[in-house]
C-alpha cells in the first residue's frame, strides 16, 4: 500500500464520528463554526447566547420601556372605564328623575312639622298618572302663576348659593336636589269636585259636608288660622295647604279675586309628584304615609258649593 509522504495513513473512522461516517456530530458543527481568527466569538455567535457568548445588553434596556408602556396602556384603560361608568350613572340618574323619582329641597318651613328647612324629600313622578292623588298627598307643585304668581317677591330658596355650572349639572341629572325656586310643597285637602269650607276661626274644615280632624297640623295652629273660605274645586285641580297653617301662604291667599276655589286651586298639571320619604338628614329619615283615618269618613264630592 502506497502513503503519501508526510501524512499518516488513515486506519479508519474519524474518532469524533464514532465509526459512523455519515453521522452529523456535535463536533461537525463547532468544526464548521470554528474559525481562528476570533474563536469563542464565533461558536457564541453560531450558537446563540451560551457558555462563552456575550451578554445581550439589548434585551435589559428594553424591560423598562416595556414596562412603561403597560402601566400608561394600564391607566388610559381604567380612566376610559371610569368615564364609561360615569357617564352610564349620569344617564341613569336623568332617567329616573325624569320619569320616576326625584329630590327635592324644602326651602321653607310652611310645612311644619312634617317637613322642615333643609330637609331633602324623594318625589314620585307616579302620582299623578299610574296612581291617583289622594287627600292627604304632599306634593310638589311648579308655580301655578294664575292668575298671579304665588311666589312673586318671597324667599323661595334657602339653600346654599354654591350655584356654577357643574352644580347645574348635577341638579340637572337628578344628583342633586332641585332647589329652583319656582316649586312649592304642600298637602293635598281637596280633589276636584270637593267642596270645601272653612268658617275662619277654630274650627274644623269640611269636606263635602265632613269635618277632618287634621292630626297634622303643627301644634297651636288652628285649621285655617282666621282665613275663611267656602269653594269647590275644579275639575283636573286639586285644593292644597301647608301644615303649618299661620306661614303658609297656600291655596287660601291666592284665590282671589274669584274666591270660589278657581284661582286658588293648583292645576293637576303642575304637579311634580307625590313626595314620599324624607333621606336627608339621617335623623329625619321617614316615610311620608298618608293620614288615612282623617280622611276615611269624606263621602265622593256633589261638586255642589254650600248657600
Amino acid at each position: 500500500m502506497s502513503q503519501v509522504p508526510g501524512r499518516p495513513e488513515s486506519t479508519g473512522p474519524h474518532p469524533d464520528r464514532g465509526g459512523d461516517p455519515d453521522a452529523l456530530s456535535l463536533g461537525d458543527g463547532v468544526d464548521d463554526a470554528y474559525d481562528p481568527r476570533d474563536g469563542s466569538a464565533q461558536l457564541g455567535t453560531r450558537l446563540g447566547n451560551g457558555a462563552g457568548s456575550e451578554p445581550d445588553l439589548a434585551d435589559d434596556t428594553d424591560d423598562e420601556p416595556d414596562d412603561q408602556r403597560g402601566f400608561g396602556a394600564g391607566l388610559v384603560a381604567a380612566l376610559k372605564e371610569l368615564v364609561i361608568v360615569v357617564v352610564l350613572a349620569m344617564v341613569l340618574s336623568f332617567v329616573v328623575k325624569t320619569w320616576l323619582f326625584q329630590a327635592f329641597y324644602i326651602p321653607s318651613g310652611s310645612m311644619e312639622n312634617t317637613l322642615v328647612k333643609d330637609d331633602r324629600v324623594i318625589v314620585s313622578k307616579l302620582t299623578p298618572g299610574p296612581f291617583d292623588l289622594r287627600r292627604g298627598d304632599v306634593v310638589v307643585f311648579e308655580d301655578p302663576a294664575e292668575p298671579f304668581p304665588w311666589l312673586s317677591g318671597a324667599l323661595t330658596n334657602g339653600a346654599p348659593d354654591v350655584g356654577g355650572p357643574l352644580h347645574d349639572l348635577l341638579v340637572f341629572v337628578g344628583l342633586l336636589p332641585e332647589d329652583a325656586e319656582n316649586h312649592l310643597i304642600k298637602r293635598v285637602i281637596g280633589l276636584p269636585g270637593d267642596h270645601v269650607v272653612s268658617e275662619g276661626g277654630t274650627g274644623p274644615i269640611t269636606i263635602n259636608g265632613v269635618a277632618v280632624n287634621e292630626t297634622y297640623l303643627k301644634p297651636g295652629d288652628a285649621p285655617s288660622e282666621g282665613k275663611a273660605f267656602d269653594i269647590v274645586v275644579p275639575p283636573d285641580h286639586v285644593w292644597v295647604m301647608g301644615d303649618h297653617r299661620s306661614d303658609s301662604s297656600d291655596s287660601r291667599y291666592h284665590d282671589a279675586p274669584s274666591n270660589n276655589g278657581s284661582d286658588g286651586s293648583v292645576p293637576m298639571d303642575k304637579i311634580v309628584g307625590r313626595a314620599l320619604f324624607i333621606v336627608w338628614p339621617i335623623d329625619h329619615v321617614t316615610w311620608l304615609g298618608v293620614p288615612e283615618r282623617t280622611f276615611e269618613t269624606v263621602p265622593a264630592p256633589s261638586g255642589s258649593p254650600s248657600s
